[in-house]
């Protein structure tokens, strides 16, 4: 079944933190979701549940640095909810507190592979369905980077905010390369959110001690950062594409 509104979005890491937040708020909004998740099935089906009530959905596991996974998530999503019109590059991962020089290869490597090359391989397969070059009728993709990008991650984690900072430049480019397509591409930098990831720093008081130092003095929600994503998906935006949106306190 179709979506109802012909509205369809992806939604990768979208099984929990601001990947879930904007999964519900695009059903609140019309859009048929496929949330993607890695290893959490019972939060992702969870939420396809609650979405099911009012729009079509399915749960899609796939790890997004793997090719063969990225075909099976936008292949189930062609047959169950029609063709793809929103991607929301949300997947991503962090890991422990560490200076450069403690840093492996292996981290580095799965940290460049989902952050980076998760990203490109989800837009290529977005664009080969939204492109008016390949018979689309256009569609909007919002890349989840990080305010990391802009400060550094110094003595923290500077391999995810390089990888944020590719993020930056991705969507600069392919909003140039994809606009004469139909396709508007901009991204979204929130700052300290409310979310389960940072279960990583090894410091549980991170959020609430970093999201302090903001402008605004806390912590974003996760709803914070949907509202941002879906303006940018929606019409209200249609004359915005290249755009780093700061979602981030005033950091």
């Amino acid at each position: 079944m179709a979506a109802k509104t012909g509205k369809v979005m992806i939604v990768t890491g979208g099984g929990r933190g601001i990947g879930a937040a904007t999964a519900r708020l695009a059903a609140e909004r019309g859009y048929a979701v496929c949330v993607n998740y890695l290893r959490d099935r019972s939060s992702a089906e969870e939420l396809v549940s609650e979405i099911s009530k009012s729009q079509k959905a399915i749960a899609v596991a796939g790890d997004v640095a793997q090719e063969a996974d990225v075909l099976k998530i936008f292949e189930e999503t062609d047959r169950s909810l029609g063709r793809v019109t929103a991607l929301v590059n949300n997947a991503g991962i962090v890991d422990r507190t560490a200076r450069v020089e403690q840093m492996t290869p292996e981290r580095l490597a799965r940290m460049f592979a989902v952050n980076i090359t998760g990203s490109f391989l989800c837009a290529r397969e977005a664009i080969k369905r939204m492109s008016t070059r390949h018979g689309g009728a256009g569609g909007a993709i919002v890349n989840i980077s990080s305010i990391a990008a802009k400060l550094g991650g110094a003595g923290e984690y500077v391999d995810y905010a390089a990888s944020k900072g590719a993020i930056d430049s991705f969507t600069i480019g392919l909003s140039k390369e994809a606009g004469p397509d139909g396709i508007r591409v901009n991204a979204v930098r929130p700052g300290v959110i409310r979310t389960e990831i940072h279960s990583l720093s090894s410091d549980p008081s991170r959020v609430e001690r970093i999201g302090a130092t903001a402008p605004l003095q806390r912590p974003g929600e996760p709803e914070e950062v949907a509202r941002a994503i879906l303006w940018l998906l929606s019409e209200e935006a249609s004359y915005l594409t290249g755009a780093l949106v700061d979602v981030s306190g005033g950091r």
